[in-house]
């Protein structure tokens, strides 16, 4: 009896452990996003899609986001983080 709490102790912990990272893989793959701004703009959100562009407001740039980003700080736009 005792083994066999202590394998569904074991068993529960590696599958707990399996969905945390499988988790965090996923949320991975998705979209990172932060919030730009500049003197001559509103405020806007700039995001890194999970194909690698950048995307303003929901819009896909068709723009590699590092590329994207650069060009906006290259223009006095601050984005936090």
């Amino acid at each position: 009896m005792h083994y066999l709490n202590k394998f569904y102790r074991q068993s529960l912990c590696l599958i707990i452990s399996c969905s945390v990272f499988l988790i965090s893989c996923k949320e991975d793959e998705g979209r990172s996003c932060t919030t730009c701004s500049s003197s001559v703009t509103a405020a806007f959100e700039l995001c890194k899609e999970s194909n690698g562009n950048a995307s303003v407001n929901g819009e896909d740039t068709d723009t590699e986001y590092d590329a994207y980003l650069s060009g906006l700080q290259e223009e006095g736009v601050q984005c936090e983080g």
